[in-house]
């Protein structure tokens, strides 16, 4: 079975999906900025490299081989890492980099996670332009998220096959995996109880599409409800 490289391995969905993709059976290349941050990445079936996402080279080198890739990488912390090191164009370089370098690479798959902040409310606009509904500190990282959400837009029509599944809710880090989660459209879904998503099932969805791809070159929400609506 052919592996998956996971850019931002290190981070809370980038370390679901290498869980998920090994409890398949995927050999999984687990891809960091300085692998000595992160010495309990490393396990059986995962190797754990030096890797840039924005780097052209540095994509087409560590992806070479393997099945799908996977762009879970998020420059940004919170609010209290502040602004002054975000560069707003990240997101933009690395669909670049992504698109380029997979393509290089012979790697045809590219899924990459979302942000939920530009998702449309129940209003029609983005929900990073409500400040009852989205923190005004963090609209900078949303906009250079949604930047590259565009670019993947503009640019992604050549050999990569990239799809990017947004989480549409409260991501939850503890929660259970169920193995269920549900796809929408690029509104916030409504509904008593408020939508969710445990990390662990957004590693469900993300290796879902690298096993059988169902989406194309397209933008979906991804979610779940704590109980059927009745």
């Amino acid at each position: 079975m052919s592996g998956i490289v996971v850019f931002g391995a290190g981070g809370r969905a980038g370390r679901a999906v290498t869980a998920e993709a090994r409890a398949r059976g995927y050999a999984v290349t687990a891809v960091v900025r300085d692998p000595a941050r992160y010495p309990d990445l490393g396990a059986e079936g995962v190797t754990v490299v030096r890797g840039d996402v924005t780097d052209l080279r540095s994509v087409t080198g560590v992806a070479a081989g393997h099945a799908g890739a996977v762009h879970a990488v998020s420059p940004f912390s919170g609010p209290e890492q502040g602004f002054d090191t975000l560069d707003p164009g990240f997101f933009v370089k690395a669909a670049d980099a992504l698109l380029e370098g997979l393509a290089a690479a012979g790697v045809g798959r590219l899924v990459a996670v979302g942000l939920g902040a530009n998702l449309l409310g129940a209003d029609g606009r983005p929900v990073m332009d409500d400040p009852g509904a989205f923190p005004p500190a963090i609209r900078p990282f949303a906009l250079a998220h949604t930047a590259g959400l565009h670019r993947l837009r503009e640019r992604g029509d050549g050999p990569v096959d990239w799809v990017m599944l947004t989480p549409a809710g409260y991501l939850e880090h503890s929660g259970a995996r169920t193995g269920r989660y549900r796809v929408g459209g690029e509104r916030l879904p409504g509904g008593d109880p408020e939508p969710w998503l445990s990390y662990a099932d957004l590693a469900v969805a993300v290796v879902d599409e690298i096993e059988q791809p169902v989406r194309h070159r397209k933008r979906v929400s991804v979610f779940n409800y704590r109980e059927e609506k009745r």
